[in-house]
């Protein structure tokens, strides 16, 4: 199979060789198609089922059985999470650069089995355990926590969870599309179903875990629980390598991060270097790909042609001097920076539902007749919320803003990424205000509300990720440079990753700072509200900070639709493939961090 990389710098991410596994051109009617998707299709399911089936109780484990205080085991959570988002990024880089998305996956599949393997060991193994606690000795905070021995194996689980996922996360989808093409009008077609099958997938998976395993987790043994999930792994990755010669493999066109760094490099070492009386006068100025603009103007430096570069041959060596293209194209990923900012916060919300809402749960009737549903499948109301509003988006507030917009997209990207970081701020209101009225029963009538009371905050942060994370995908599809959408969505999973991380830096300050009288183990005895009314008060202001950059941020393009009895769209050359992105978009909608 030839998996060689190539640089013939053709703008679209789609550019670039398709071989079958000998490496030549395939033939459409043994390689390709709804059979080679299906067998991709399996390794996301497992993804989902693996890692939202950790993270969305690992945080109880941590606190009930090896008794680690509520704040350390939030963090964590959240660090887990936010190194397997952001190990997307070196998935990808070693995707686009050198192995190809096939190799890709297939490795990080690998690592993920092992990955949950070990923590199948680290959850099973008696002596990976302190001493069970009484309720006695768990009230008066005299539990003896595990040990650094005892967390290493599950750190090494964790983490090698993390670099599994990461590599999936940022691949699997692209390399199902690879098996559609697009300029095939009946493929074409075919890979928007592919991309609905897909989104279809990882819910069933995210619902699966977050119901069954969960349950499996709490009242059968998290080894069962984990065990499932490792064997679902093995399963979908002997079937993703028995299907080798049916795929259709897009030769590695190298990454765009080396394009960054090698014109900021350049940039660097040519700062002495005056500008050119004239933008012209730039290297490959007037066959650039990409209009020249001022912005930046410092980055202009590394297409100057001096001495060196003046020589013929070296006009195209990128090493010598970047083109106008290059440096464009990195002025439009900069400028997509204040966006990326200001989107952190949703995700540092979202983490909490992953964290203190499921260790409220804990403290909370859970119980619907005889049943007592664990604390992490209350997470459920949250895929649900994001089903549902993804749905009303598509039907409802779409084609209704469209009427009042007069705007094709209905809302734009930033619109809707505004939408949602007002409701990540509500919804810890509505946190702030059910965790006092719980611990004030508690404390009070040494009773328990009854955990139902969540759904509201469970509700507002899905409703939430439904306009964010479609929003901000789009945003960073759109107006990132036309070959650097991988980098684009690398930017995207980096602020969920960042998300996790402020998250856990934020629990650590207010640990510190009101001196572990806020986030307690025991919540009836610390005051949750406060940290929840704390990242409300934060949530407001950096909403606030986002309007700014977005009312500032001119679009690449506009699209602008006529009512003239019937809505008619006016469609420019990039939005011909606005449904399409749509369609990529509607995966991630529900896949979550």
């Amino acid at each position: 199979m030839v998996l060689a990389a190539s640089n013939d710098g053709k703008s679209s991410e789609n550019d670039g060789v398709v071989v079958d596994f000998h490496g030549n051109s395939p033939d459409k009617s043994k390689t390709g198609g709804w059979l080679a998707a299906g067998l991709i299709l399996g390794i996301e399911l497992s993804e989902r089922i693996c890692v939202m089936g950790i993270s969305m109780n690992l945080v109880t484990y941590l606190v009930q059985i090896l008794h680690i205080p509520s704040a350390k085991s939030a963090t964590i959570v959240t660090n887990f999470m936010g190194t397997l988002n952001l190990l997307g990024l070196l998935g990808g880089f070693l995707a686009d650069a050198k192995l190809g998305r096939y190799l890709t996956v297939s490795i990080f599949a690998a690592i993920t089995t092992l990955g949950v393997t070990l923590l199948t060991l680290a959850t099973t193994i008696p002596s990976m355990r302190p001493p069970k606690c009484d309720n006695y000795r768990n009230q008066h905070h005299q539990c003896i926590e595990a040990n650094g021995n005892q967390l290493a194996l599950l750190y090494a689980a964790l983490y090698t969870i993390a670099l599994g996922g990461g590599g999936i996360k940022s691949n699997v989808s692209g390399f199902g599309s690879d098996q559609f093409d697009d300029s095939d009008p009946k493929e074409e077609k075919a890979m928007i179903f592919f991309f609905n099958r897909f989104y279809f997938g990882i819910s069933v998976g995210s619902l699966f875990a977050v119901v069954v395993l969960v349950y499996i987790q709490d009242n059968v043994g998290r080894g069962w629980g984990y065990g499932i999930s490792a064997g679902t792994m093995i399963i979908a990755l002997l079937v993703l390598l028995s299907g080798t010669t049916l795929y259709r493999f897009r030769k590695p066109q190298g990454s765009p991060l080396t394009v960054i760094w090698r014109v900021i490099l350049l940039a660097w070492k040519k700062r002495n270097q005056p500008y050119p009386s004239h933008p012209s006068l730039l290297n490959d100025y007037h066959d650039a790909k990409v209009p020249h603009t001022q912005g930046f103007k410092c980055l202009d430096k590394a297409a100057i042609i001096d001495d060196q570069a003046g020589i013929g041959v070296n006009k195209n060596n990128p090493w010598i001097v970047s083109t106008v293209t290059q440096v464009e194209e990195v002025k439009m990923v900069l400028k997509l920076i204040p966006i990326w900012s200001t989107c952190i916060l949703f995700w540092t919300v979202y983490s909490q539902m992953t964290t203190f809402t499921v260790e409220q749960a804990t403290f909370m009737n859970r119980k619907v007749g005889s049943l007592v549903v664990p604390s992490g499948s209350f997470s459920t109301f949250l895929f649900i919320t994001i089903l549902l509003f993804t749905s009303l988006n598509e039907k409802l507030v779409v084609p209704l803003a469209r009427k009042i917009t007069r705007n094709a997209q209905g809302l734009t990207s930033l619109q809707r990424v505004g939408i949602g970081l007002i409701f990540s701020a509500v919804a810890m209101v509505a946190a702030a205000a059910i965790e006092r009225k719980r611990r004030e029963f508690a404390v009070q009538r040494n009773g328990m509300i009854s955990a139902f009371w969540l759904v509201p905050q469970f509700f507002i942060v899905g409703a939430g990720e439904a306009f964010v994370y479609v929003g901000q995908l789009e945003f960073f599809i759109r107006e990132g440079p036309e070959r650097m959408k991988s980098m684009s969505t690398g930017l995207f999973l980096s602020t969920i990753s960042m998300g996790f991380f402020v998250s856990s830096l934020l629990v650590s300050l207010v640990d510190k700072v009101t001196k572990k009288r806020w986030l307690r183990s025991n919540l009836n005895k610390g005051k949750l509200e406060n940290f929840y009314w704390l990242l409300a008060v934060l949530g407001f202001v950096n909403f606030l900070i986002f309007l700014v950059f977005a009312i500032g941020h001119q679009y690449k393009t506009k699209h602008n639709i006529s009512l003239d009895g019937s809505e008619k769209e006016l469609k420019s050359k990039n939005e011909l493939a606005v449904e399409k992105i749509e369609e990529k978009i509607s995966i991630e909608a529900v896949e979550g961090p």
